[in-house]
């Protein structure tokens, strides 16, 4: 197990920056996913970390250790890619016995057949052992190249999007085995990702990554509850966040014509901003104190998504699949106590309520 570090570091490539003045810590043994969206520098961290890219400044710590002089053998950290790293002509066996006759380790062949026999267990590989890497399935190379890792043994797993090529049901399943295997080998993973469903259902912290930099690093529950910013409040959710203009005025903030009204607490600036309401805090129901016409309809089996029309502004609210919902039809909303996010509209920064 181990520790990752990046301490201020800065990769350019030519005119573009990767990344910019990042700085990460990952818990030894813990399930870190970096999230965000593409070209957010989330790759070239892994590559960074694993030694595969130099950092243009700022350095890489594994274990505590500065790593810069290091290769990425010396580094004994496994990096699981998004596109399947096997030899096509080569059995399941070969392909995993492959990284155990490098140079690098030169294991005796009979703890070579032990750790194989281990991951292919642990994977349920053991009945594709002797088959062609060419005649497996997406989900079945990807287990493969999961198996080629950890038959290393490393420090740390980097994996790369590893999910993003399968179909989603296998998306599914792959994700509670590879949290499963993490729980049971104790081992330091990070995993990046720009599916907002893997970062919050494998993660123990989520680092949220925008435009090389890490913006906001918490639990699954505080990234969503309480985002730091407009780009996370947007960002993190499905369905995405409503966000609506507002204005901040006499430490109030206001929206939907004072549908919306929240005292905010001292120090608010005055001037436009924006509030957020997620669609599970929008009540729909008779008694509620606005009201709004159904815009649009969205059936997702166990609830539907309504958009709702509020003067010019819309925002979604989660009902019951039960609920009669038909487009154009005139109905009654409200909002949970506390649950209202307000933001700076300039910077995008958080703004605290009264009380929080």
């Amino acid at each position: 197990m181990a520790q990752l570090e990046l301490k201020q570091v800065t990769k350019r490539f030519g005119a573009n920056t990767a990344l910019n003045d990042l700085s990460l810590s990952v818990k030894d043994g813990e399930f870190f996913v970096l999230l965000g969206p593409t070209g957010a520098g989330k790759t070239t961290a892994l590559r960074t970390i694993v030694g595969l890219e130099k950092p243009t400044s700022g350095t890489v710590h594994i274990d505590g250790a500065d790593v810069h002089e290091q290769t990425a053998a010396e580094r004994d950290v496994a990096m699981v890619f998004q596109y399947y790293s096997l030899y096509p002509r080569y059995t399941v066996r070969e392909n995993l016995a492959f990284p155990l006759r490098s140079k690098v380790r030169r294991l005796p062949e009979s703890e070579i057949a032990e750790r194989i026999a281990w991951a292919a267990k642990t994977l349920r590989i053991e009945h594709l052992l002797e088959r062609k890497t060419d005649r497996l399935s997406g989900g079945e190379m990807q287990r493969v190249s999961i198996g080629r890792a950890i038959v290393r043994e490393p420090r740390a797993f980097l994996m790369d999007e590893p999910l993003s090529n399968l179909d989603a049901k296998l998306r599914e399943a792959l994700r509670g085995e590879l949290k499963r295997l993490q729980t049971r080998l104790k081992s330091t993973f990070l995993f990046v990702t720009h599916d907002q469903v893997e970062a919050m259902s494998m993660g123990d912290r989520i680092g949220v990554m925008q435009g090389g930099s890490v913006i906001q690093v918490g639990t699954p529950s505080e990234i969503y509850e309480r985002p730091n910013s407009l780009f996370v409040a947007g960002f993190v959710g499905t369905p995405s966040m409503s966000l609506l203009p507002a204005e901040v005025k006499n430490g109030k903030i206001s929206a939907l014509g004072k549908a919306l009204d929240v005292p905010l607490a001292k120090g608010a600036a005055s001037g436009a901003a924006k509030v957020g309401i997620r669609a599970e805090d929008v009540i729909v129901g008779a008694k509620q104190p606005h009201s709004g016409t159904i815009h649009e309809v969205e059936n997702f089996g166990v609830e539907k998504i309504v958009t709702l029309r509020s003067g010019e502004q819309l925002l979604r609210a989660a009902v019951a699949a039960s609920m009669s919902t038909p487009v154009g039809s005139k109905v009654a909303f409200g909002f949970k106590p506390g649950k209202v996010h307000c933001f700076e509209l300039a910077g995008g920064q958080r703004i605290n309520a009264e009380g929080k």
